[in-house]
């Protein structure tokens, strides 16, 4: 076992070239994510649930709730309560968004990446739309129909502010 550990820090040592980067956090999140995907599956199968067939409407409706839901939990305002535990205001970074910086080490520090990071989160999103999908297709469609004309009406109030400022000069 002390060969496995030695190998191990000496692995993490040679990929993060002195940056304090948390390998055994980030392993630990890709566990609970792979424990969380095993989990739905098992339940699936006990239920007797079965993933649905997923046109193109449902996967761009997925799409669309993915990125919406994504920048809203990792850049929003309203929920930045959420990652202050794990985060540090630093500004604003756009319409309605905010830059925050990772705080502390570990798995702290790990949690807090992931929760800020829309692209990051978008894997965590997709996987619950998905899970979703085959325990409440009708609800989870409403719910992403939902999100989506959000994100649509996002989109079309930066186009009317950016056609306003032409406008204007």
């Amino acid at each position: 076992m002390n060969t496995v550990t030695d190998a191990a820090r000496d692995q993490r040592r040679e990929y993060s070239q002195g940056e304090d980067r948390p390998l055994g956090s980030y392993a630990a999140t890709l566990a609970v994510y792979g424990l969380t995907v095993g989990s739905a599956a098992v339940a699936a199968r006990l239920t007797g649930r079965r993933p649905p067939d997923l046109g193109l409407r449902d996967v761009v409706l997925m799409a669309i709730t993915t990125h919406r839901v994504s920048r809203t939990l990792a850049k929003d305002p309203v929920t930045s309560p959420l990652r202050a535990p794990f985060t540090r205001y630093a500004g604003v970074s756009g319409p309605s968004e905010l830059k925050e910086e990772v705080r502390g080490t570990g798995v702290r520090h790990a949690v807090g990446e992931l929760i800020s990071c829309p692209f990051c989160m978008g894997q965590w999103i997709a996987t619950a739309y998905a899970a979703g999908m085959v325990f409440a297709p009708r609800t989870t469609r409403f719910a992403g129909a939902t999100i989506t004309a959000v994100a649509v009406a996002d989109w079309l109030q930066l186009a009317y502010a950016k056609l306003q400022q032409s406008a204007e000069g």
